[in-house]
This record gives C-alpha cells, sequence and structure tokens, in this order.
C-alpha cells in the first residue's frame, strides 16, 4: 500500500482528493485546501501500533496513528495541528469487520491505508457512525466502493431522514437496542436522539469487551494520548465552551447516565483520548455538569422570572 502525501494539484484531476480542514468556532483555526496524492514510498509497521504519514505544504505532517484499545478493536486518530483538533475513527476487528465513523471524504486515502494494515479493505463488512455529519460519515461511500460486500449500518430513524438517500447502496436499519453479531464481536445500537446533537445521534456498544464508542461526547480539543485513564470531564466541558454543540435538554442528563448503567470499562472518544479509567464515574459526572448547564442556561433565558432550583446530586 502507497503512502499517501500532500501537494498541490489541480482541483479537476480525478485522481486528486481535495480535503479542507474544518473552520472550527474556536477563531485561531484556519482553513486550508490540499490535495493528496500517492506515493510509492512505504514506511515501517511494527506491532499493534503504526503511522501512515502524510506530508502538508510547507513540510506540516499529518498522519493517523493505530492503537489497539481493547482487544482487537482499533483506534485510529488523525490530529490536524492547524485546527488543534483529533479526529478517530474505530475498527471492530471480527468475521465481519466494523467501522465506526468513516472520517471526512478528505482523509479517506489516509485513514483506509492505516485501515488495510489491520484488514483488506475488500473483507470490511459494515460502515457505522453516530448520526449524520462530515466527520462521521463524509467519506461513507468511498468505503462503500473500496469494499464492494460492505454495507451501512445505522439507526431507523437516521436511515429514513438521511441515510437511504445519501448511501450508494441501501443501508442496514438498526432499531434501538439492536445487536449485531459480527463473529467474535458483538455490537449493540444505542439510540441517544440529540445527545450529544443530531436527530439520529446514537452510538455502539461492543458487549464482549465493554467498549462504547462514543461519537462526540467528551469532545476535547488539542492532541492526546492514545489511552489514558487520566479526568476527560474538565477538557470536554472546556470545549464546550468553545463550540457549545452539546443539546442542553431535560433528556440530555439522563440519556447520558443509561450509558453509565451499561458500566463500560473502555470509552472510545471521537475526539480525544480513548478512556480505560472510570468511566461509569466519568458519565455521570458529565450527566450532571450538563443538568447543571442546563438549569444555568434556562435561568439566564427566563431573566427575572425565578427558576426551580437546581436538582440534587447524589
Amino acid at each position: 500500500m502507497a503512502n499517501l502525501v500532500a501537494g498541490v494539484g489541480d482541483p479537476a484531476d480525478s485522481g486528486a482528493f481535495i480535503a479542507s480542514t474544518y473552520h472550527l468556532a474556536d477563531s485561531r483555526a484556519r482553513r486550508r485546501r490540499l490535495v493528496f496524492m500517492p506515493t510509492e514510498q512505504e514506511y515501517g509497521w511494527e506491532g499493534r501500533l503504526a503511522q501512515r504519514v502524510m506530508r502538508w505544504p510547507g513540510g506540516v505532517v499529518m498522519e493517523t496513528t493505530v492503537t489497539e484499545i481493547a482487544p482487537s478493536i482499533y483506534r485510529l486518530s488523525t490530529f490536524v495541528d492547524e485546527a488543534n483538533f483529533m479526529f478517530n475513527q474505530f475498527l471492530v476487528d471480527a468475521e465481519e469487520p466494523l467501522l465506526f465513523q468513516t472520517g471526512p471524504r478528505s482523509m479517506f486515502p489516509l485513514i483506509s491505508a492505516a485501515v488495510e494494515r489491520l484488514v483488506p479493505l475488500a473483507r470490511m463488512r459494515w460502515i457505522t457512525f453516530g448520526h449524520v455529519e462530515a466527520d462521521e460519515c463524509g467519506s461513507m461511500n468511498s468505503w462503500l466502493a473500496a469494499a464492494p460486500h460492505s454495507q451501512v449500518a445505522h439507526g431507523a430513524m437516521g436511515c429514513v431522514v438521511s441515510v437511504n438517500d445519501l448511501a450508494d447502496r441501501p443501508p442496514r436499519s438498526l432499531q434501538d437496542g439492536e445487536v449485531m453479531d459480527l463473529g467474535g464481536k458483538r455490537v449493540r445500537r444505542i439510540e441517544t436522539p440529540h445527545v450529544p446533537h443530531g436527530w439520529d445521534a446514537g452510538l455502539f456498544f461492543e458487549e464482549t469487551t465493554e467498549t462504547l464508542l462514543c461519537g462526540d461526547l467528551f469532545t476535547a480539543l488539542g492532541a492526546s494520548p492514545a489511552l489514558t485513564e487520566k479526568e476527560i470531564t474538565g477538557p470536554a466541558l472546556e470545549a464546550e465552551d468553545v463550540f457549545r454543540a452539546t443539546c442542553l435538554t431535560p433528556a440530555t442528563g439522563p440519556t447520558i447516565r443509561m450509558l453509565a448503567d451499561l458500566r463500560p470499562r473502555t470509552l472510545g472518544l471521537m475526539h480525544g483520548p480513548a478512556f480505560a479509567g472510570d468511566c461509569v464515574q466519568a458519565l455521570q459526572d458529565l450527566a450532571t455538569a450538563y443538568d447543571d448547564r442546563l438549569w444555568a442556561e434556562g435561568a439566564r433565558l427566563h431573566g427575572p422570572v425565578s427558576p426551580v432550583a437546581p436538582p440534587a446530586h447524589s
């Protein structure tokens, strides 16, 4: 598999892949156009950790690291330095391999090269994501084209609203709580509408390793280690102050507490490190923080009207 190196080229070139980094709420972030072109140069692979390296104009390096965060569950992580933001995907290696989150269309060459070091793309069976958003499913059809036996699997509401039309092949529609038996791994779809955002929002829980693939929950800014036991709620709330991306509703806290009831052993974050500390406490702390923010926001919007007292936390 060739490495992928960035260069400047003609957007009309059918062999080029054009990428733009996200224009984030952080005013320091800047947009940039890149064209990714394959080269023949190879980089080494060592055990369970690999780096697929892409060089940007001016010598900036963007790389995808691959780390096993639980048995046969791999985190693929690309840090975009200019945006100070991390994009992660998760590969569940089983008889029917599953990818959770595709990454943006522009990152497909880089991410797919990393996946192929673990699983031949032709073997990929399931393409999944939490909700419809560019970084969650932007390269969905690129994966379908590269893996001829693959199929998108998404929540029933999201299929009706978006994916039936967007996907190049008909998706598998999943009900809340439905389990996909991958052969050696079992992933359960859990609907979390509007948590953290999106009508079709949902997550996956891998039952044999008790790994919760969290999507945008606990989103944080900056680079991070692949796996940590350090506290993750504080960085998530700092990022929330920047993005204000979470829907604050009466259902937000209870939905996150429902996830805590699963008692996961590992959390796979889309924008941050995988977490192997006290996952139950982290989820409960996040739920409490959003309850408090909902109460504070209600008080602010009501102005002089006295709000109901904030909830008592156990």
